[in-house]
């Protein structure tokens, strides 16, 4: 639960260097994520490079923030390890939330940042990080230490959960 408590979007870094082994144990969490039929979808482009960064800052008009972070990583889906193509976007998800949790557990901050299933962030990605017909940009998420420390709020409400009666 203290991950899952203390996770929250972060969209302003440290101008600090993460460390190699953090992002590994992030990328290990992220390929932990379950999928259907055990497909793992998932491939992932980590991106160091200030102008690259820039780059991916200018997929969208919420994503300028990139352009900030010491690293961010690109989520794709490899269509060569897909058995259950309806089941992707579950399976990335899952991915994306592994990463998300494993960047609290490591100190850091990020933000998700969709490109599935919007076509012009996919094609921008597509064409900036020149990839192959087999992968399909999900998501990019810019990871770094966070400018500041603040509270989460406590998202539970008590009025969503219905229990049927037996």
């Amino acid at each position: 639960m203290n991950a899952i408590m203390k996770r929250k979007s972060v969209r302003d870094y440290q101008l600090r260097s993460v460390d190699p082994d953090k992002i590994e144990r992030i990328l290990m969490a992220a390929m932990q994520a379950p999928s259907a039929g055990n497909q793992q979808p998932w491939e992932f482009i980590v991106v160091r490079d200030k102008a690259m960064l820039v780059k991916l800052s200018d997929m969208s008009p919420y994503s300028g923030m990139i352009k900030n972070a010491d690293v961010a990583i690109v989520l794709l889906s490899n269509k060569e390890f897909v058995k259950f193509p309806e089941n992707v976007d579950q399976d990335m998800s899952a991915c994306t939330e592994n990463i998300l949790l494993q960047v609290v557990e490591e100190g850091l901050g990020a933000v998700w940042l969709g490109a599935a299933p919007l076509k012009d962030r996919i094609d921008y990605l597509v064409k900036i990080l020149d990839l192959s017909d087999n992968l399909t940009p999900f998501a990019v998420v810019p990871i770094g230490y966070p400018m500041n420390e603040t509270e989460v709020n406590v998202r539970y409400n008590a009025s969503r959960v219905h229990c049927e009666k037996y």
